[in-house]
């Protein structure tokens, strides 16, 4: 992870939020490279959702409309949706350091006898890190240990316990409730009639204008509303770059259909997420498929077929995998639930019998930022054979650059040539014109950013017409003719 975050910051993908200033945590800004890899996913998955969606079981492309609704909604959206009540983690502090900790993404190492010290850790922290501060406090070995999970410790036992930043026992307190929504006023008075909130998932606001998308389309079920957008958690502890952060973006469909199909639909939409995550270039062994436990189960889906995870073995996840996206059956809870709330019916009249009843919804969510972040991790490819002894293997259609151009010398006929082909090719790809250093230099950094093409124009290119194409995964050259430069890039893009 540290080579993949330097990587990011020296070559203009992902920088710390206010960085001259010291950062913020849980905040970044995505450099030129960094806002075009995500802008080119979020555009691939808006083509394969809402332009080109997938076809149901008779050939038809099934419908599926785009939403951009308000991060800003009526405070009383959530107390529907269940966010003002449930949206929440249980808390611990430290006394001594005053870190803050999610309860629930700890794990605690335990003596086997349970006599003596428990130590606290993060649940994605390394064996090697955690050996060495039991061996380091006086634990013994980590073989005398067993792991659980934090949250099930008796409170009264944190007597014994080391937090993840101390080296002393008994600093945590017991666990407090903790709401994740980061609250604002609307409007000029500061009193607490006027509070608001910035929306914790872009979802709400698919729910509350189903009945506008059903109206305005005419649309019958089964049918799916997608959105794109920005959505904030006061995470108490963001960590591991930008997997979990505090202002972030998220993919989301919403499909509405009857119950008796629920979990049709939501076999059908697994196996479309995971045919679409292998198609930006993620390989199938990283990737793993995990159904969540009846615990682990979201207040909207204890009545339905639960909630799939789709999960990536990021640099970080250990022996494990961490979440990409889930799949859920959130039932008819969010339009019963705005139904009540709201006074107006969100019930859908199947015309062949006139019977109503309230749509069950499955919901592919993923984060667009967390998507980004997995792409970077899956194209990171050492190879010595390279300049750079790495390369990016993005998928075309993703990488941020498509082609550069580079003019072999500085030589005005050189030159004008490349700069013509720079010109033509701009109209229809993201490239770029590289002409400073040396062609290896600048071979080294098109293989750092993942620029799948080099286009060298070189004294042949006066005569011939012809220029040296370099392959980045394969480092093949081959010569192609400038007239046959926008056919030869069409196809491999």
């Amino acid at each position: 992870m540290n080579t993949i975050v330097s990587l990011c910051k020296r070559r203009g993908f992902i920088f710390q939020s206010s960085d001259i200033y010291g950062g913020m945590n849980g905040f970044w800004d995505y450099g030129p490279r960094g806002v075009a890899l995500k802008n080119n996913i979020r555009d691939v998955w808006w083509h394969s959702v809402v332009e080109c969606p997938p076809l149901d079981k008779n050939g038809n492309p099934l419908r599926i409309f785009g939403l951009d609704s308000s991060i800003i909604q009526n405070p009383l959206v959530w107390e529907a949706s269940g966010h003002a009540g449930n949206f929440s983690d249980p808390m611990v502090d430290c006394r001594i350091t005053k870190m803050r900790y999610r309860a629930d993404q700890l794990i605690a190492y335990v003596p086997e006898n349970r006599e003596g010290k428990s130590f606290a850790f993060f649940e994605d922290e390394d064996e090697k890190t955690i050996s060495s501060k039991i061996k380091k406090c006086g634990g013994g070995k980590i073989e005398d240990f067993c792991r659980v999970s934090f949250i099930d410790l008796e409170v009264s036992s944190y007597k014994n316990v080391v937090a993840p930043d101390t080296t002393e026992v008994g600093t945590l307190t017991e666990p407090k409730a903790f709401n994740l929504m980061f609250e604002t006023r609307v409007g000029a008075v500061v009193d607490d009639s006027n509070i608001a909130y910035l929306r914790p998932e872009t979802a709400q606001g698919i729910f509350v204008n189903f009945k506008n998308m059903q109206d305005s389309m005419r649309a019958k079920i089964p049918f799916g509303v997608a959105q794109i957008g920005k959505a904030f958690r006061n995470e108490v502890t963001p960590r591991n770059f930008i997997f979990r952060s505090r202002e972030f973006e998220q993919m989301e469909l919403e499909w509405f259909c009857h119950e008796s199909e629920a979990a049709y639909w939501q076999e059908f939409w697994l196996d479309q997420r995971l045919n679409w995550w292998k198609s930006l270039g993620l390989s199938a062994d990283k990737i793993n498929i995990r159904k969540h436990g009846r615990d682990e189960l979201a207040h909207y889906a204890k009545d339905g077929n639960g909630t799939v995870d789709l999960e990536y073995k990021f640099p970080f996840s250990g022996e494990g995998f961490s979440e990409l996206e889930g799949i859920a059956h959130r039932c008819d809870y969010d339009l019963s639930q705005h139904q009540k709330v709201s006074g107006v019916k969100q019930e859908h009249v199947d015309q062949s019998t006139n019977a109503k009843f309230i749509p069950h919804v499955i919901e592919p969510s993923s984060g667009l930022t967390r998507a980004v972040l997995a792409v970077l991790c899956n194209s990171y490819v050492r190879d010595d054979a390279h300049p750079s002894g790495f390369f990016l293997n993005f998928a075309p259609k993703i990488a941020p650059v498509k082609a550069a151009i580079l003019p072999l010398q500085a030589n005005d006929e050189i030159e004008l040539i490349a700069k013509k082909i720079f010109l033509e090719l701009r109209k229809k790809y993201a490239v770029a014109y590289e002409d400073k250093q040396s062609v290896g230099k600048r071979y080294a950094k098109n293989d750092e950013i993942g620029t799948p093409y080099c286009i060298t124009v070189d004294f042949d290119s006066i005569n011939g017409g012809d220029v040296t194409v370099r392959d980045r995964n394969s480092m093949q050259q081959e010569r192609v003719n400038v007239s046959l430069l926008d056919a030869y890039l069409r196809d491999a893009l």
